[in-house]
């Protein structure tokens, strides 16, 4: 199988309240956007393929800056939604046409709280032949039937459930599905799996996650703002430390950064050692090992290699296994040459390749006062931090 999704993040949520503050599914809490916490759910699970979020045309500047953060642009791609939810989903089922995927997972941007287990449950459910997968949690309150503003009576609980998201089709069904109901006029459906009941489409019913709620309303962000202070992060950081010896040459390059000099640092790769300091620290975030348990010195497709390679590599690693990179801190110890004149271009080049905002990366020089081997310039140092924040346990 190969699963997509489609993320509906269209509407303006107008029962959310406050219209100044913007759609909710851009609103923070815990100190991120609500679509943003969603997205990252999806990007942990490693059976999601193509992710398309359908945005309201007028969004466009509200999900960029959060799209550069997730680095994820080669699985992440937009397309503007429609008046109604119904069709902004066929809008996000198109998108994905001749990507290849078999199954499709529609899921509500609001409904940050999914889990990788209730994803686990309905891949497991399609791989047993489902061709709809709608999670659900069964109805606990007493339910009554009103008439005239009276209790007309006490509706049964027996098999009643609350319907949840991502509701999940086998690709070509539904979309067939959607486009069938939107050349009928059919504009009525409150849901995915109503259209799929309406196409014949049968559709297995898998346990869903109490945890997963729509945030509807202000005091719904205001809850879910809450519950996410209150749970505890768990915060790592981890230590590089990285020295290459000088050769005479013709310049260096610390941070991906060329500098002309009269000598060069010598490696089996471009020998930055401040990238791979740094990628060092961030594999030590999740105990998988170190730059040279993943690139060995002695494989010869390394020789000579461009270092950021290993550092997109470490961020991979990281978010992998479920976390977010928080920090990532630098010092370079030299006599020379001079950092300062490009420190501002080194931040800016770790902030892209780890996909993380400017004041989040620092880097920093000092001299060994012409103490030692670096004091002698016979070579360069650089110790690095940095700290990532994990969601679930690394594996």
């Amino acid at each position: 199988m190969k699963i997509g999704i489609v993320i509906v993040a269209a509407g303006r949520g107008e029962r959310a309240g406050a219209p100044e503050e913007g759609p909710k599914q851009y609103r923070p809490i815990g100190g991120k956007a609500v679509i943003e916490h969603t997205l990252q759910r999806f990007l942990e699970w490693q059976s999601a393929a193509d992710i398309v979020v359908v945005i309201h045309p007028d969004d466009s500047a509200l999900f960029e800056p959060i799209a550069k953060r997730l680095d994820a642009s080669s699985r992440i791609s937009t397309v503007f939604g429609g008046k109604t939810r119904q069709q902004s989903v066929l809008a996000g089922l198109k998108a994905l046409d001749g990507t290849g995927i078999t199954h499709i997972m529609i899921h509500d941007a609001v409904r940050p709280f999914i889990d990788t287990d209730l994803l686990q449950r309905i891949a497991n459910a399609l791989a047993q032949g489902a061709s709809a997968v709608l999670p659900v949690v069964p109805v606990v309150d007493t339910l009554k039937r009103g008439r005239d503003g009276l209790v007309g009576e006490t509706v049964s609980r027996n098999n009643l459930y609350a319907a949840q998201t991502p509701q999940t089709f086998d690709y070509l069904s539904i979309l067939k599905a959607h486009a069938d109901a939107a050349t009928s006029g059919q504009t009525d459906f409150t849901d995915d799996a109503a259209i799929a009941e309406w196409a014949g489409i049968p559709v297995k019913l898998v346990d869903g996650l109490v945890d997963n709620v729509k945030l509807t309303l202000k005091r719904d962000i205001a809850m879910a703002d809450e519950k996410l202070a209150r749970d505890l992060p768990d915060v790592r950081t981890g230590n590089g430390y990285d020295v290459h010896q000088l050769v005479e040459g013709d310049g260096v390059t610390l941070c991906g950064i060329f500098i002309p000099h009269d000598q060069k640092l010598m490696g089996h790769s471009d020998a930055d050692v401040a990238l791979h300091a740094l990628t060092d620290a961030l594999l030590a975030t999740c105990g998988a090992g170190d730059i040279g348990d993943h690139f060995p010195p002695s494989d010869p497709q390394w020789k000579g290699a461009a270092s950021h390679i290993f550092l997109e590599h470490a961020a991979k690693v990281v978010r992998g296994n479920g976390g977010t990179i928080m920090n990532a801190d630098v010092s370079l110890i030299a006599e020379a040459p001079r950092v300062g004149p490009h420190r501002q271009a080194m931040r800016e080049n770790l902030a892209g390749i780890l996909g993380i905002s400017l004041d989040r990366c620092s880097v920093k020089a000092t001299t060994n006062e012409t103490i030692g081997f670096v004091g002698r310039r016979e070579g360069i140092a650089a110790i690095a931090t940095a700290t990532v924040v994990y969601r679930q346990r690394p594996t």
